[in-house]
C-alpha cells in the first residue's frame, strides 16, 4: 500500500503540473506534507533547500529522498519512476506521432518553426543567467568568467565540463 501511495504522491503532481520541477514543488508538498503526512513543513523545506544545492532536476531528487525516507530503496525507485513516467509517456507518444508523419509537409514546416523558438528560449535562458551572474557576482567577475569560457571553448576546444569546473573553482576562490 505504501508503494501505491508513493506512486500517486509523485505521479499526480507530475501529470497535472506544468512548468517543470520548481512549478510542481507546491503540489508535491501538498501530497507529502498535507495529504500523507510523511514530513512536516519544516523538514520538507529543509529537504527542498538541500535538493536545490545539488545538481540535476529538483523533482527527481525530492522523489528519491522522500521515497527512500518513507519506504527505503524500493520507495525511492517507485517515487522516481512516478516522477519520470508522465514526461516519458508524453515524449514517447509525441515522438511516435512525429516519426509516423515525418514525411508530411506540415510536420516539416512545424520543425522549421520550432527551431527559432528553441533558439530564442535558449537566448532568453542565457540572458537570465547572465543577469543573475551580474547581480550575484558583479559585472567584472561575470564578464571575466564569460570571456574566459568563450576563449577556452572556441579557441582551445576545451571540454565544457572542464570550463564549468574552472568557473566553479574561480567562483569559490574569488567570490567565496
Amino acid at each position: 500500500m505504501i508503494y501505491w501511495e508513493l506512486f500517486l504522491a509523485f505521479f499526480i503532481p507530475n501529470i497535472i503540473g506544468y512548468g517543470g520541477g520548481p512549478a510542481i514543488i507546491p503540489l508535491i508538498e501538498a501530497e507529502v506534507v498535507g495529504r500523507y503526512g510523511w514530513m512536516g513543513a519544516q523538514e520538507f523545506a529543509e529537504t527542498l533547500a538541500l535538493g536545490n544545492a545539488l545538481p540535476s532536476p529538483i523533482a527527481t531528487k525530492m522523489a528519491g529522498y522522500v521515497g527512500y525516507d518513507v519506504a527505503g530503496v524500493g520507495g525511492a525507485v517507485v517515487a522516481v519512476f512516478a516522477t519520470v513516467v508522465p514526461s516519458l509517456l508524453l515524449m514517447l507518444g509525441a515522438l511516435g506521432l512525429l516519426y509516423r508523419h515525418r514525411e508530411s509537409p506540415r510536420v516539416k514546416r512545424m520543425s522549421q518553426w520550432v527551431r527559432p523558438v528553441i533558439a530564442l528560449m535558449m537566448a532568453w535562458l542565457t540572458w537570465s543567467f547572465f543577469n543573475e551572474g551580474i547581480q550575484g557576482a558583479g559585472l567584472l567577475h561575470t564578464m571575466l568568467i564569460a570571456c574566459a569560457a568563450i576563449v577556452a571553448l572556441y579557441r582551445y576546444q576545451t571540454h565544457p565540463a572542464a570550463v564549468i569546473l574552472a568557473a566553479l573553482i574561480y567562483g569559490g576562490l574569488a567570490l567565496g
